[in-house]
């Protein structure tokens, strides 16, 4: 084997193996990638119990209930679908019913979402491009004229 050859071998291998873990390291990753699921995702992936996700959605009206020991449950919905969430701490300010949110946690056995983390829209016009791609999917989306920059951070233009 000529030093050419050889060279171009060891080339030829080190590009495979490079190609090779980029490959497993995107597959092991494929479902993690997506910032959240909506609740119809849920009941279309079958999620098993115990699987740590984020689920976004509209916290839908007059589903907010609190309890003791800053105990509260809601439900986020995305129009067609919806799952309890049930979470202990201190909401985020901006955190209401008929507004968007994202919760981070897993489901349990009966299939409620209990959640560790919460997170709420960011002020009165924006809404994650997630949701409101996913309410859009659905056929319950509002209309651009009243979120013209979701997905935005302020002082972008799109």
């Amino acid at each position: 084997m000529t030093r050419r050859q050889r060279r171009l071998t060891l080339i030829g291998g080190a590009l495979g193996t490079v190609a090779l873990a980029v490959g497993l390291v995107l597959f092991a990753l494929k479902d993690s990638i997506v910032f959240f699921n909506s609740p119809t995702d849920l009941v279309e992936k079958h999620i098993a119990p115990g699987q740590r996700m984020r689920v976004g959605g509209l916290v839908k009206e007059g589903s907010l209930s609190r309890g003791d020991n800053l105990a509260v449950h809601f439900a986020l919905t995305d129009g067609s679908s919806e799952v309890t969430v049930a979470y202990r701490g201190q909401l985020p300010d901006l955190f209401r019913e008929g507004q968007g949110a994202v919760a981070e946690g897993a489901l349990d056995i009966s299939g409620t979402f209990q959640a560790d983390t919460i997170l709420a829209k960011h002020d009165e016009r924006y809404m994650p491009k997630e949701v409101a791609d996913a309410l859009k999917k659905q056929g319950h989306w509002q209309g651009d004229d009243q979120n013209k920059d979701a997905g935005a951070p302020r002082g972008t233009v799109q």
